[in-house]
């Protein structure tokens, strides 16, 4: 899952919030480097992209991908899931997504000094670009794939995805309809409080 997603799967504890959202800067067993509550969003991290990495409605969606993405296409998955979840944000949540998004950047800036130096660096293009809560739109999802592209080593055409998304928009939305309620499940099981 993509930044939108792991932020909400993270609950209302700010702790397991900060730890999910690093969770892909802490490398190995680094995670042993902080406090427990947020060693433990960490590890939640890790559980839902094995759980989502796994999944086999989430297979189906990489796999139409994978011809002309290559190992991009989990990637884009990601970024395309985080996509029907913002658009369809009041189904999950009852805060309004401005709302939820202002309130996620202020508990990452205030904890941003103990971040590994990939987030700390990666923040204020977050939060100037509005990236979680631009999701809602392909636009949106257009603009994080275009930058995402850039950061690759190999050419990856990221920049064009989008056009996949609104050419299969059915049928990705329905695979994000069967697997996403299987993931809220699975992180209820580890104790998060949705």
């Amino acid at each position: 899952m993509n930044f939108l997603a792991h932020l909400f799967l993270s609950g209302k504890d700010q702790d397991t919030i900060i730890g999910n959202f690093i969770g892909d800067s802490v490398k190995g067993s680094d995670f042993n480097n902080y406090p427990v509550s947020i060693k433990n969003g960490i590890l939640l991290h890790r559980k839902i992209d094995y759980f989502t990495d796994n999944h086999p409605t989430v297979y189906k969606s990489k796999i139409r991908l994978r011809p002309k993405y290559r190992k991009y296409a989990p990637v884009i998955v990601d970024v395309f899931y985080d996509y029907f979840l913002a658009a369809n944000w009041g189904k999950y949540h009852n805060e309004p997504l401005n709302t939820y998004t202002q309130r996620i950047y202020s508990i990452l800036t205030n904890q941003k000094q103990i971040f590994p130096e990939k987030a700390v660096k990666m923040l204020p293009y977050m939060i100037a670009g509005n990236w979680l809560y631009n999701y809602k739109e392909i636009k949106g999802i257009e603009w994080a794939l275009k930058g995402m592209s850039r950061r690759t080593i190999f050419n990856s055409n990221m920049e064009k995805a989008h056009i996949e998304l609104k050419r299969d928009k059915k049928q990705y939305q329905k695979e994000f309809n069967e697997f996403f309620p299987e993931l809220i499940n699975y992180v209820k099981e580890q104790g998060i409080e949705l």
